[in-house]
């Protein structure tokens, strides 16, 4: 295993009040128990496109002086996958945070595109000298562009596009990463040779979301979590991915409104909380977010009353483990509360479909 790099430890502020975050807008009733499926229109126009993500990467890049945007590998369609990079100093701890790996899960993209834009500005003074921060905020351009050698006809969104699990050749790219990286899929070939395999990386959280019918206590949980469960995974690695998890539970729940399961997830190495942690030594969570921005099937797919919390909970996520990771606290965080964290299930209303993660 590969020795993890000392983390500085600096005074901070608190965490940014919830309002000063994001402009994004709050609705009162945004809590576990919140905006349910079709409340609200299914709406794809509303949602960033390729071209529309790319300009606002290319905007902050030259705003900022701090980050650096790589193109890391191309889609099956040929797009260019970027990545935005915050590196001042290689000693420090480093975190990457994916979104997008299944293309109709894009509020996490929207969200990690405002803690961009939230990273240049000076509520952030002092973190980004203590630790490395890389953001891929769409790996399945195409799915999310619904441009893929298959139909979409069954999807249920309006807009000016579907969006879809698979990438363009109808693959999952979330079960390539056992393979031989040779023999993946481009867009997952990419992050593991580009990404993976080029930069020593300590944490990752995985940002998907999930169907709108996942309940713990008898309410919708705004989210899940998860760590890797494949039992070969070095025990370090999982202890830190567990710490991860605390910094987002203690933050999210707090809140008031964010209410937070534990996701049932496999073993497979296949997937990607687990084959990172096997084999890169990356210490990964799993964030399931409620809901679907697009599906064939309806109680997958959310209507958009729900965006502006689930946005917002998204930079949440990724504000506090960065802050907790920049001035050493994520080294105390306290992992007991997952021997009493609540499995999440299904309430009445959910279709089976194909695993979320």
């Amino acid at each position: 295993m590969k020795m993890k790099k000392k983390v500085l430890t600096i005074s901070l502020t608190g965490l940014l009040a919830l309002g000063g975050v994001t402009g994004v807008a709050l609705p009162a009733s945004a809590v576990g128990n919140g905006p349910g499926t079709g409340n609200g229109k299914i709406q794809t126009s509303i949602l960033n496109t390729y071209d529309s993500m790319v300009d606002y990467l290319k905007t902050q890049e030259a705003k900022q002086e701090a980050m650096e945007l790589e193109v890391i590998g191309q889609t099956v369609k040929g797009r260019d996958i970027y990545m935005a990079k915050y590196i001042s100093n290689p000693e420090n701890p480093t975190i990457l945070f994916l979104t997008q790996q299944h293309g109709n899960e894009q509020l996490t993209t929207e969200g990690a595109l405002e803690f961009i834009k939230h990273l240049g500005t000076g509520k952030t003074k002092g973190v980004l000298e203590n630790v490395n921060i890389l953001v891929i905020p769409m790996l399945n351009a195409d799915g999310a562009m619904g441009d893929v050698n298959f139909s979409l006809d069954d999807y249920l969104a309006s807009g000016d596009r579907h969006l879809t699990r698979y990438n363009a050749n109808n693959v999952d790219l979330n079960r390539e990463h056992d393979k031989a990286v040779s023999a993946m899929e481009p867009e997952a070939k990419s992050l593991h040779e580009n990404v993976f395999q080029k930069y020593d990386i300590d944490y990752m959280i995985d940002l998907h979301h999930q169907g709108t019918r996942s309940a713990v206590d008898d309410k919708l949980v705004s989210g899940s979590i998860l760590y890797p469960t494949n039992p070969n995974v070095n025990p370090e690695v999982l202890e830190g991915s567990k710490k991860l998890g605390a910094i987002v539970y203690n933050t999210l729940q707090s809140t008031g409104w964010g209410h937070i399961g534990k996701y049932v997830g496999g073993s497979g190495e296949n997937i990607g909380r687990n084959g990172a942690a096997l084999r890169y030594d990356i210490s990964t969570l799993l964030f399931e977010m409620r809901g679907m921005s697009d599906h064939y099937i309806e109680s997958y797919a959310l209507g958009q009353k729900s965006n502006g919390y689930l946005i917002k909970q998204t930079i949440l996520t990724l504000d506090s483990t960065v802050r907790a990771i920049a001035d050493g606290s994520i080294e105390e965080a306290d992992t007991s509360f997952w021997d009493t964290l609540p499995n999440q299930y299904n309430m009445s209303g959910e279709e089976e479909a194909e695993a979320d993660e």
